[in-house]
Parts: C-alpha cells; sequence; structure tokens
C-alpha cells in the first residue's frame, strides 16, 4: 500500500495563507491532480508505505469539490477524510455500497500511522444499515483491533454523513454499532449531541473479574496496578471503562502529574480485565466540572475519549462526587455529559471537524 499525497485542507477563513506563503515542495492548486498522481505511485508502493511529500496538491473549500472528489470511485484508490473530535483523529471512509470495510484491519494500521502513514487514532466506515437502521458504524483502531464503539469517533461519523448526503441544518440518523444503536443528532451550531444509550454497570457485563459491590455493580473497588491499590469503578457504554478518582497514595487525583504512558498499559491488560479496558483518571473541580486523561484500549493515550467521558459521569454519580450534568474536560477540550434520570440515557455533546480530504492507493 502507498500513500498518495494528495490532500485538500481544510483551513479557516482567518488562518488561510497564500499561495506563495507555502514552502516547497508544497503548491497551490484549483483542483486534484490525480492524473499526476498516478504517475508518482510507482516509486511509493513499497512495504514501508511512505509519503511523497513532492507529489503533494493543496486546495482550499472554495476551489475543490468536495461532492465530486468524495463521490469518485477509481480502481486501486481509496478517497477519505480525516476528521476530529477534540484531537481524536480517525480516517473516515465512505464504505456505503459494501458490507465489508474496504481495507484491512492491518492497512488500517499503516494508515494510522503518524510517522509513515496519514496518522490517526483509527480508521472509520460508513456501511449500509441493518435492522432497520440508516447506517452502520465499524472502525479499526490503530493497533487493527476493532472496537465496539468511540463517541468522539460517532461524533465524526455523523458530520461524514452529513457530508456525503449533503444534509444541512439539524439532523439526526439511527448508526447501528457494536455497542447496539446510537442516534447522534447535528445541531444548528454544528456541534454533534449523541444519545449513547444506557449504561451498562452489571460488573460481569462491562466486562470485569472484580467483585460487585453495589447492586451487581463494582463502584470504588480495590484492584492492585503495579503494587498500589487504586480505587475504581467500572461502566460499559457499549465498550469497558475503568475510572479511577484516585488510590492508597492519593485519594484525589492531579491528572495532569500521572506517567499515563506507564500506568495505562498496566490497567488494559490487568488480569480483572478479560476483554482489556479503557481507563480513565479523573480529577474532581466541582459537582458540575470535571477533568480526565484516558488511555484507550488499542490506542494507547488520545486527545480525548467520548464514552469515556460518558462513563467518568456515571461513575461520578455513582460514587456521589457529581451531579448528572457536567463538563467534562480533556486534553483535546470539553464535552457536555449528561445522565438523565428519566430515561437513564447519557447524552453527549462535542465538535466534530474536518482535518482534510485525500486519497490512498490500496
Amino acid at each position: 500500500m502507498a500513500i498518495a499525497a494528495a490532500i485538500f485542507l481544510s483551513v479557516p477563513p482567518q488562518t488561510r495563507r497564500s499561495p506563495a506563503s507555502i514552502a516547497a515542495p508544497f503548491r497551490s492548486t484549483s483542483s486534484l491532480h490525480f492524473d499526476s498522481l498516478r504517475s508518482n505511485f510507482s516509486s511509493l508502493k513499497n512495504p514501508n508505505l511512505r509519503v511523497s511529500a513532492s507529489s503533494m496538491s493543496i486546495g482550499t473549500p472554495e476551489k475543490i469539490s468536495t461532492t465530486s472528489f468524495l463521490d469518485r470511485r477509481e480502481s486501486g484508490f481509496l478517497h477519505f477524510v480525516k476528521y476530529h473530535g477534540l484531537g481524536n483523529d480517525f480516517i473516515l471512509v465512505d464504505n456505503r455500497d459494501s458490507t465489508e470495510p474496504r481495507i484491512t484491519p492491518e492497512q488500517a494500521v499503516k494508515l494510522c500511522d503518524r510517522n509513515f502513514g496519514i496518522g490517526a487514532d483509527g480508521v472509520i466506515f460508513a456501511m449500509p444499515g441493518v435492522n432497520g437502521t440508516d447506517y452502520t458504524m465499524r472502525i479499526f483502531n490503530s493497533d487493527g483491533s476493532e472496537p465496539e464503539m468511540c463517541g468522539n469517533g460517532v461524533r465524526c461519523f455523523a458530520r461524514f454523513i452529513a457530508e456525503l448526503e449533503n444534509l444541512h441544518g439539524k439532523q439526526s440518523f439511527t448508526v447501528h454499532t457494536g455497542a447496539g444503536l446510537i442516534v447522534p443528532e447535528i445541531q444548528e451550531d454544528g456541534k454533534v449531541k449523541v444519545d449513547m444509550g444506557e449504561p451498562i454497570l452489571k460488573a460481569s457485563d462491562v466486562p470485569t473479574k472484580l467483585p460487585a459491590n453495589k447492586d451487581q455493580a463494582a463502584v470504588k473497588a480495590d484492584i492492585n496496578v503495579d503494587g498500589v491499590t487504586w480505587n475504581v469503578t467500572c461502566v460499559s457504554m457499549g465498550n469497558p471503562h475503568c475510572v479511577t478518582f484516585g488510590n492508597g497514595q492519593s485519594q484525589n487525583l492531579t491528572v495532569d502529574e500521572l506517567n499515563l504512558a506507564a500506568i495505562g498499559p498496566k490497567f488494559e491488560h490487568h488480569e480483572m480485565f478479560p476483554a482489556r479496558t479503557n481507563t480513565e483518571f479523573v480529577e474532581v473541580f466541582s459537582h458540575e466540572h470535571l477533568k480526565m486523561r484516558v488511555w484507550e484500549r488499542g490506542a494507547g493515550a488520545t486527545l480525548a475519549c467520548g464514552t469515556g467521558a460518558c462513563a467518568v459521569v456515571v461513575a461520578a454519580v455513582l460514587e456521589g462526587r457529581a451531579g448528572r450534568s457536567c463538563t467534562v474536560d480533556l486534553p483535546g477540550g470539553a464535552l457536555d455529559i449528561e445522565w438523565k434520570g428519566e430515561d437513564n440515557h447519557v447524552y453527549m455533546t462535542g465538535p466534530a471537524e474536518v482535518v482534510f480530504y485525500g486519497l490512498v492507493a490500496v
């Protein structure tokens, strides 16, 4: 597989630069020069997935038709759009014509590589709906594993679908995921509100081997990680989460002081989590304001995790640390999370933004 460095950047008007200010070897263009890109592919095809900067083209949204770009179906090429939700970034692929992903998990690993690939936390496929839903969303993580769901990813998915279908204004649709039915709603301000469904609290269903200690749930349970006893609450939002607010050494975490790269993998692969786990480390500012850092199963440290933020608020309520409606600060920005008592559903609201458009030879 080789990356064709044809990129359509989405640049806010106030930050756009004139073509003269773009350093060589980049050049401004009013269209994507697919023919010239093809001539460079033969030198790119190698196992190291190298990027050729010499064939890169940069344009602006006014000059390039994104609709015509995404509608192209050329043999041997994969068109994609890179999105991010608070820095949690994904490669979005239009897969609506097939129930099989257009690339393999092994290819996804190469595409997600930040040195030799496009760079992303995962690849998301927009696929035909099943069981009466409008669409299906599948994800390959940067390590090739397939999670059940991703909160930031589903917001990016919603914006991608709106672009593919040329939808404008407030829109909602139903999405089938490995975690069940998810309903994202694009708001008038462009943010996406997502009904994430009901949290799963039964310990064996999360799943965790930690013994249930509160109505079949593991709440403020003790777990020994590398010789330190942590207090954790286990929640599934369709994918497993282990949420901690402190340990035997510090009952009130200062999350910026954590060595996440050292401790995160030890939680992820702990024997108490048979399906591995996402882990959220949380600092409480007030009853309505939390701060978290996350180690994601299959992706490592990321700038944001939507399902993680939902799990954090659920855990904070169960432990009596916060109310049902909170702002959750993540390294990439803030999410608004509400766990409604009326329907027991968790609602997440946050942004999703285009980074750039591109194509890759596969």
